[in-house]
């Protein structure tokens, strides 16, 4: 129990900090939003009325406070653009990129774990070396730039998959995914071999311990050694790299969400700043914010599971 409320008040410290910190630097931007919300051909007069209603004579501290308590009561505003609420424009794009996350890191995965068994079963292969040398080619190159290759290669030339879109699970199951599919893997194709490296390292090493030696004497067979024995104890660095690929995917999909025309919650962010809704960019922030936090909360939870002594404090890993 201290061991969850431990890591509770951490996270609540965290979110604190980020909508905060976002709060000031929106607040250092040399426009007010009540210019976006009058228009270009708006008087002096007009402009300061609506300074006056939106309450953007406040001091920062006093506006972040009334944000913050109304978020408390489950309000995050209005948007200043469409007039709509923020929590319900958030929760009507939150689909999409809640599809696109957990279908990228489900990607990530397939591909990430049976090349880190295989390249550290077989260190110094061929198949190791050229999963090295493929990982680092794709490491060097933005998610984005792989998605243009994508679209140009699958959508275009082959016409498999859609260039833009997205057709929600109500349309069905298979144009849903034909949807996501480029998008998703274009965010995986990256992610994957960050997985990858660190499970292959982390299995290096369990495979030189003792019980792996005495499991391999006993001549069980070798899926046997990695999956039953090897891969348990190598999944703490791996997990700790799970946690923030979340928070890395959730990044990267404001950038393709835009790319792909995706209705997703990094498109409304990127939409908020533009047209200066401050309203709407920091309750997207504070969605990141508790979607992150509450990830790697997740992941610390895991480390419980994967050792007690983790639980009881008394294990410490570097």
């Amino acid at each position: 129990m201290r061991f969850v409320g431990g890591k509770f008040l951490h996270l609540i410290v965290v979110i604190l900090a980020v909508t905060a910190l976002t709060f000031a630097m929106l607040d250092l931007l040399p426009a007010s939003a009540a210019y976006a919300v009058a228009g270009a051909n708006a008087s002096a007069h007009d402009i300061a009325a609506i300074q006056e209603d939106l309450g953007l004579g406040d001091p920062a501290l006093v506006r972040y406070g009334k944000w913050l308590a109304g978020v408390l009561r489950g309000d995050l505003g209005v948007s200043l653009v469409s007039g709509q609420p923020v929590a319900q424009a958030i929760v009507s794009h939150l689909p999409a990129t809640v599809e696109l996350v957990v279908l990228a890191q489900l990607f990530t995965l397939l591909v990430a774990v049976p090349v880190g068994l295989l390249s550290a079963w077989r260190v110094d292969s061929r198949f190791d070396r050229f999963c090295s040398t493929l990982g680092f080619g794709l490491t060097s190159i933005p998610s984005f730039a792989l998605a243009m290759v994508l679209v140009y290669f699958l959508a275009l030339k082959l016409k498999w998959f859609p260039a833009v879109g997205y057709a929600p699970l109500s349309a069905g199951v298979w144009p849903n995914l034909k949807s996501l599919f480029l998008p998703a893997v274009s965010l995986a194709l990256v992610e994957w071999v960050i997985l990858m490296r660190v499970l292959r390292s982390e299995l290096i090493a369990t495979l030189q311990e003792d019980f792996i030696l005495l499991a391999r004497a006993k001549g069980l067979p070798a899926w046997k050694i990695l999956l039953q024995h090897a891969l348990r104890p190598s999944l703490f660095g791996a997990l700790t790299v799970f946690g923030l690929q979340v928070g890395n995917l959730i990044g990267g999909a404001v950038i393709v969400e835009q790319l792909f025309a995706l209705p997703g919650v990094g498109r409304l962010l990127l939409a908020g700043i533009f047209a200066q809704d401050f309203a709407m960019v920091q309750g997207c922030v504070l969605l990141i914010a508790v979607a992150y936090v509450a990830i790697n909360f997740l992941v610390d939870a895991g480390y419980g599971l994967l050792d007690p002594r983790v639980r009881r404090g008394g294990f410490a890993r570097g």
